[in-house]
């Protein structure tokens, strides 16, 4: 039987940054999900047209942008992906969610590891798509992880729902960790964790049981889940012995 590997993170991470306390995805809500005490946090990543990535969760820019139209025109795609990274840039990603955080940019991988690396904080990388880019947004965002990360204490965690981009962003740095995201139990999934080398799944909670639990310690996996945002649910998954809380809760959730 498989042996777990040691796990450098801690249990308690924080989701796309702060939770739902800032604008997700940007700088002000790692530095806020930072000042409650949480010394992990969760992120999406996606690539511009110009190959540049960057945090972004959905495919378009609709809900959490604003600005777009100003800078590239009335019939502008609101495919984030389709636009290059001096318009994303120039782009508010904050005043949607209130107006203490107005003119919040986008930020790029690469601010971000200065900001977490700068401050001794770890992270989970979501690798995020845009749909028919899974491979080559894999491939791109390992390698600027693994380069942005070199000689740190604790890598990154990579992961994604998408099997072709975690077999890409293996193969271009197999050194980093990596997890697959399941919303399901599809058949083989598990096999398939085992095969693409991960060294956990991440679970939306309502999933794990003591039998998957069981099935993902067999093969070496780590258990993690998002997103909790219920005590009964953290408890929960405490008592199961998973390893990793992803919520939005961080004014709620004490991370020691």
């Amino acid at each position: 039987m498989p042996t777990l590997s040691p796990w450098p993170y801690p249990r308690w991470i924080a989701h796309r940054g702060a939770g739902r306390l800032a604008p997700e995805n940007t700088l002000a809500a790692f530095r806020l999900g930072a000042a409650h005490g949480y010394r992990m946090a969760e992120c999406d990543v996606k690539l511009s047209a110009d190959g540049i990535p960057f945090l972004l969760h959905d495919a378009t820019l609709a809900r959490t942008t604003r600005g777009l139209h100003d800078l590239a025109g009335p019939q502008a795609s609101p495919v984030a992906g389709e636009h290059p990274w001096a318009t994303l840039s120039q782009l508010d990603a904050g005043s949607w969610h209130s107006r203490a955080f107005a003119g919040e940019p986008l930020p790029t991988l690469a601010q971000v590891a200065r900001y977490l690396r700068a401050n001794g904080l770890l992270l989970n990388i979501e690798i995020k798509p845009t749909p028919g880019t899974e491979a080559r947004t894999g491939a791109v965002v390992a390698e600027a992880a693994a380069r942005l990360w070199a000689g740190a204490p604790v890598p990154p965690l990579l992961s994604s729902f998408r099997p072709e981009a975690l077999a890409t962003a293996r193969d271009a740095a197999p050194a980093l960790p990596r997890a697959l995201l399941l919303d399901s139990l599809w058949d083989g999934c598990l096999d398939h964790a085992q095969a693409l080398g991960c060294v956990a799944l991440v679970c939306n909670h309502a999933l794990w049981d003591a039998a998957l639990v069981a099935r993902a310690r067999a093969l070496g996996l780590r258990c993690l889940s998002y997103t909790v945002n219920d005590p009964w649910a953290a408890e929960r998954l405490i008592d199961l012995g998973t390893d990793g809380i992803i919520t939005d809760r961080v004014d709620v959730f004490a991370p020691a």
